[in-house]
């Protein structure tokens, strides 16, 4: 969308707060799509392909990844905010850079990271994913970082400590005052968990860690089985989860942008001020989010629990854990580049070499650590 376009109250070229290093202005696009261009071309976001979701790197080729993942919330976040005119590129740029930051192994490896920080500073996911486009990427001469926009900026950091945010300036000044990100940002943050907890049905059935029969008995699924079925008698198999699945997304997404809609109305805002001052306008009906809250809890109990995948978050807990304590023990074994950052603070350096890892490289890492023969 052009600034004409967009709703009074989006983000824009005309109300960036920019970047925090100079630069001309981007030519043959705006400066969202140029933050989205950086994210793409970025050694992070390469490394997203061999990143769990749920299920680790090697356990098989067709389970999403965190590269999948990011692709497709970025789909949903970009036709949500041009339902609503807002800036899609903006939100798009938000969706690829929203887990720039994460560990291997999805959230055992964040869990067990932040343990080993727990007495340096701890560590967020969040947080690590604005490091890593502030700080940790190199790829420009002029500035560490990527130099993104204020605004994609914001959008990364869904969540935040009170004692980080009082280290980021006005970065994280709206934790403190409990104001809200831009409506692309709320929005974003809501995609991130239409996309996760319904493609992680797809995987955990792909997987057989959850049956049909189950996911019958979770009121969203079955409504929209019978749906399928109404329209498609002879439906079955793989068809008929897609068709499911794809119908419980679009129903998420249009109750997403009808209500977001509807509050809008409601407050009138005339700019971006008025979307922050007010309380979260981006949400479910009230209906919609307890049926998808019970979509989530049957995940939680049935998928993130399962006991294959329990194994695999003990060892993933274990390869972290061990990890972060032999570089701690000796940093001499750390790469180069890392050895220099952890004379400035050990810790965190390890931190960050750990967090960017891929799944295959930690295993492999510890392999030559620990392994018999190994080097």
């Amino acid at each position: 969308m052009t600034p004409a376009t967009l709703a009074p109250y989006a983000v824009s070229e005309t109300n960036t707060r920019g970047r925090a290093h100079h630069e001309p202005s981007p030519v043959a696009r705006n400066e969202f799509q140029r933050d989205r261009d950086r994210i793409i071309h970025s050694t992070a976001f390469r490394r997203l392909e061999y990143k769990t979701q749920v299920f680790v790197n090697h356990e098989g080729d067709l389970f999403r990844t965190r590269l999948t993942h990011s692709l497709e919330v970025a789909q949903i976040a970009r036709s949500i905010a041009r339902a609503l005119a807002l800036n899609e590129d903006l939100a798009e740029a938000v969706a690829l850079s929203h887990d720039l930051g994460h560990t291997p192994f999805g959230h055992a490896g964040q869990d067990a990271l932040n343990a080993c920080m727990k007495d340096h500073g701890g560590f967020e996911h969040n947080l690590q994913s604005l490091r890593t486009v502030d700080v940790l990427e190199e790829r420009y001469g002029a500035f560490d970082g990527l130099n993104l926009t204020w605004e994609t900026r914001e959008g990364i950091l869904k969540h935040c400590s009170l004692k980080n945010a009082r280290e980021l300036g006005d970065l994280g000044q709206r934790f403190i005052d409990r104001t809200q990100p831009s409506l692309e940002a709320q929005l974003t943050n809501l995609a991130d968990e239409i996309a996760y907890n319904n493609h992680d049905v797809d995987d955990g059935l792909r997987s057989g860690l959850i049956t049909l029969e189950q996911l019958l008995e979770v009121p969203i699924f079955a409504r929209h089985a019978e749906r399928v079925r109404e329209r498609f008698p002879a439906i079955a198999g793989r068809r008929m989860i897609h068709e499911t699945i794809r119908s419980m997304i679009n129903t998420l997404v249009l109750d997403l942008i009808n209500t977001t809609a509807e509050a809008i109305n409601a407050l009138q805002p005339k700019s971006i001020d008025d979307i922050r001052a007010a309380q979260p306008l981006a949400a479910f009906s009230e209906a919609t989010r307890a049926q998808h809250l019970a979509l989530k809890r049957f995940l939680h109990q049935n998928l993130y629990r399962h006991y294959r995948v329990l194994r695999m978050t003990n060892k993933a807990h274990r390869i972290i854990t061990e990890l972060f304590g032999a570089f701690m023990d000796d940093p001499r074994i750390l790469p180069p580049q890392y050895q220099h950052m952890a004379e400035q603070d050990k810790p965190r350096a390890i931190a960050d070499y750990i967090a960017g890892m891929t799944d295959r490289y930690a295993i492999g890492e510890h392999r030559r650590l620990f392994g018999v023969g190994e080097i």
